[in-house]
């Protein structure tokens, strides 16, 4: 009765493999949280609390099972500014109000604006984002030492650049842990009984941590980036003026914020959905995501979304429901008030071989394949995508990608509208049958086509039953034409209208004199 109600409202279907991938998801975490935190230029705590208090609100509440999110990078470069400028409890009230926005958004119903998102955006996404973390995990290869964490810079190339690399001894015995726990991840889900019983990321960590603590080998651990120790999270009203001049400030931080957290949250959606074959409830992740930030900005946390490398890590693991997420958050407070000291022994490296696993499953190797045989102007869109996204960020690569796609999309349509006659009713009257779509980028070519110079007959009908009219500009040049055929003494009429166009037409007699017959 119990395992019925827990799969019925997407708690968990496997309680042992959710909890054991939350568990290796936890871990995974605690490095992300800290590196995030240091690029917005805040406490590791701050980080730390946020991906505990992102995951298990989103767990909770949010629309998709088995995705996690946590404090993210994205986000983490568009609050550096703030915090630097304005102060950490700045940064706290544009987290309020960035979930406020996110909670609207979502009651809004807005959040189904994803299925504008085309494939090819899908993929260079896809591909952006792995690459994404493939030089995020480069990093874990330098001296923390010697980077400056409060880089505010979008670009995530710029981490081969930039220099601070490990002495070649570490160098060398970091790559060498890395790729054993490549290996592990890669041959333990062979082995008979266990890989299916224990997650191979789990088992990867627990080896590489006995193997470095027995042997005492010199390389970089957890403890090396920051302490993980810490109290319970506390509530706090963010010590900010309550005035206009404070509502100025945080606004275009909070909506940038909202953007991308939302951005990312439902592209992971949408993969993962891919992934398992099963769909999630956009507008209720909004929700989610906004009540985790709201509560984020009130406990001193620096705000999160859905982060796809850990959400990949949990899936690949084996975990789907709710419960792998409120794990791997419960887990990762526990670490924080109970085992920093362990947690802090973990080697780096496992971390790392972890996430250049989830890079290799996350890049779509097929894209190559894809764009030899898909139009020209799909194959581009999906080099941009990529291209923005490891250049700049995720957010501004979607909406660079959805404008090129649109773009081409209006040219190629615009091609399309053509007319032929149709019916030849006598010398001085024909009908002829509109094809294609009429709106705003096909409208110079309808004019060309339709000139009243063009047909020798008094009466001109146009069959519109295939074909549309979508916009504003083709109920003006419809208009316009109507009265260019009158000045010509001659007369254009409309027929068969679909539904959609004629109550187009209908909404503008007002402002355009249109033939419309039955």
């Amino acid at each position: 009765m119990l395992l019925n109600f827990l799969a019925k409202y997407q708690v968990t279907n496997n309680p042992k493999v959710d909890f054991l991938s939350g568990l290796t998801v936890a871990l995974a975490l605690v490095p992300e949280a800290i590196a995030f935190a240091f690029v917005a230029g805040v406490e590791p705590l701050v980080g730390l609390y946020a991906a505990f208090f992102v995951g298990i609100i989103t767990s909770l509440f949010g629309g998709r099972s088995g995705m996690i999110s946590g404090a993210t990078g994205a986000m983490a470069v568009v609050m550096v500014s703030l915090v630097a400028i304005y102060g950490i409890q700045y940064l706290f009230a544009a987290i309020v109000l960035t979930g406020i926005i996110q909670i609207i958004i979502g009651l809004l119903k807005l959040g189904k604006l994803i299925n504008i998102v085309p494939a090819t955006v899908m993929l260079g996404f896809v591909n952006g984002l792995a690459i994404v973390i493939f030089l995020s995990q480069i990093g874990q290869f330098k001296d923390h030492n010697n980077i400056s964490h409060s880089d505010g810079g979008h670009s995530a190339i710029g981490v081969l650049f930039n220099g601070g690399w490990l002495e070649s001894n570490q160098l060398i015995i970091m790559i060498i842990l890395t790729l054993v726990t490549m290996g592990i991840i890669f041959f333990i889900p062979k082995v008979p009984k266990i890989g299916k019983i224990i997650p191979s990321p789990l088992i990867s960590i627990v080896f590489l941590s006995f193997i470095v603590i027995v042997f005492k080998i010199n390389t970089l651990t957890v403890g090396d980036l920051a302490s993980v120790s810490g109290g319970l999270p506390a509530f706090s009203i963010p010590n900010v003026p309550f005035n206009l001049e404070t509502l100025w400030i945080v606004l275009p931080f909070s909506l940038t914020l909202a953007g991308i957290g939302l951005i990312e949250s439902l592209l992971t959606l949408t993969l993962i959905d891919e992934i398992t074959d099963t769909k999630g409830k956009p507008n209720k992740e909004c929700v989610g995501q906004g009540l985790s930030n709201l509560t984020c900005g009130f406990f001193g946390a620096m705000g999160g979304c859905a982060m796809i490398g850990q959400s990949m890590i949990n899936i690949s693991s084996g975990g789907r429901g709710r419960l792998s997420g409120i794990v791997a958050a419960i887990s990762l407070l526990c670490f924080i008030l109970f085992f920093s000291k362990w947690i802090e022994m973990i080697p780096i490296a496992a971390l790392v071989g972890i996430m250049m696993m989830v890079v290799i499953g996350t890049f779509a190797w097929t894209s190559f394949k894809i764009l030899r045989n898909v139009p020209k102007e799909d194959g581009l869109v999906v080099i941009i995508v990529t291209a923005v996204t490891v250049w700049q960020d995720l957010a501004i690569a979607v909406i660079v990608g959805v404008i090129v796609s649109a773009l081409t999309y209006a040219w190629k349509s615009s091609n399309f509208i053509n007319i032929e006659e149709h019916t030849r009713i006598s010398d001085s009257e024909s009908k002829y049958k509109l094809k294609g779509t009429l709106f705003f980028g096909s409208i110079n070519k309808f004019k060309t086509i339709l000139s009243p110079l063009n047909f020798s007959e008094k009466v001109i009908t146009l069959d519109c039953s295939e074909s549309w009219i979508w916009d504003q500009s083709s109920v003006d040049i419809l208009g316009k034409m109507t009265e260019k055929f009158k000045n010509q003494g001659k007369v254009l009429n409309i027929e068969n209208l679909g539904p959609s166009s004629r109550k187009l037409l209908e909404k503008g007699k007002n402002i355009a004199d249109i033939n419309i017959i039955e």
